[in-house]
């Protein structure tokens, strides 16, 4: 059963309180590397990770609790990274109060920037790639008249 956005259902199977959700899964090449850099650009959490004897990782970040999942890639299971692909179709957006700041440190951490912080369409906002090819705007909607 789905609820109300952000309402809590019960699997009637399982009793599990579940709450309905969309978290994006990111494939990358190195997936403990990319966790690092997460972690260093973004201030992201390791909330879960499972990892396989030759070292592939599945892991979920928190982002000031916004959450994103990655794995090493698989093409055996159709997951390609960006590298592999030679470019990616989903662009992530991390709203942020301070995008200048989180633009810098992403950058600090490895990323290249893209399109500079600004301001345009009522948002402030930056674009970065980070090292595993994965495009990322970080920003934040504008006071209403601006």
């Amino acid at each position: 059963m789905i609820g109300e956005e952000g309402s809590m259902s019960t699997d009637t199977e399982t009793g599990t309180s579940v709450v309905c959700s969309v978290a994006p899964m990111l494939s990358v090449r190195n997936g403990a590397r990319a966790v690092e850099f997460y972690k260093a650009a973004f201030g992201a959490i390791e909330v879960y990770r499972v990892e396989d004897p030759g070292g592939s990782v599945v892991s979920r970040l928190s982002v000031d609790g916004a959450e994103f999942w990655l794995s090493d890639e698989s093409p055996a299971h159709g997951n390609f990274s960006p590298e592999s692909l030679g470019g990616g179709s989903v662009k992530m957006l991390l709203t942020v109060p301070d995008p200048d700041g989180m633009f810098a440190k992403a950058v600090t951490a490895g990323a290249k920037e893209v399109h500079a912080v600004s301001e345009g369409h009522g948002w402030r906002v930056g674009r970065v790639v980070d090292p595993f090819g994965h495009h990322w705007e970080i920003g934040k909607p504008l006071p209403a008249g601006r």
